[in-house]
């Protein structure tokens, strides 16, 4: 129910409890509190039994962690076991076409190939990231203000 509470959360709550309530009314608190889960559980599954009564036996199987809005689209809409709609609304096909790893994989294989076929006689210059001298000022041309 709590998959996050560990031992020392739970020594913590205890130590509170004592704390709060004392040694003498501790026990009679956890007895109405075991009661009262009990009760709120019984009022639930009668509950559940009841609106599988009332749908009929069409329902029988009818599970209400189903109305969960990520379970329903999962077994419907996105065909978790195979039959859902989801082959019908091609959603395979969506989902591949979206996919860009098959195009990315293409594009790769293409620059390999024109990387193998160059001969590095022809091949431009290789880039460096140095810095080169700047050229003189008289080769470089005025910036003009009113041209933009």
């Amino acid at each position: 129910m709590f998959p996050d509470v560990g031992l020392p959360e739970l020594v913590t709550l205890a130590i509170l409890a004592v704390l709060l309530f004392g040694p003498d009314k501790l026990p009679e608190i956890i007895q109405n509190a075991a009661e009262f889960i009990r009760k709120v559980r019984a009022f639930s599954d009668s509950a559940k039994e009841e609106i599988r009564s009332e749908l009929g036996p069409e329902f029988k199987d009818f599970e209400f962690e189903d109305l969960h809005p990520k379970t329903f689209v999962r077994k419907h809409v996105l065909d978790g076991d195979g039959d859902g709609i989801g082959r019908d609304l091609g959603l395979d096909d969506i989902r591949g076409a979206l996919d860009p790893r098959k195009e990315l994989a293409e594009v790769a294989d293409a620059v390999r190939e024109v990387a193998d076929d160059t001969d590095p006689r022809t091949a431009a210059p290789p880039v460096t990231l140095a810095k080169t001298d700047r050229p003189e000022a008289s080769a470089r041309s005025a910036f003009d203000p009113d041209a933009t």
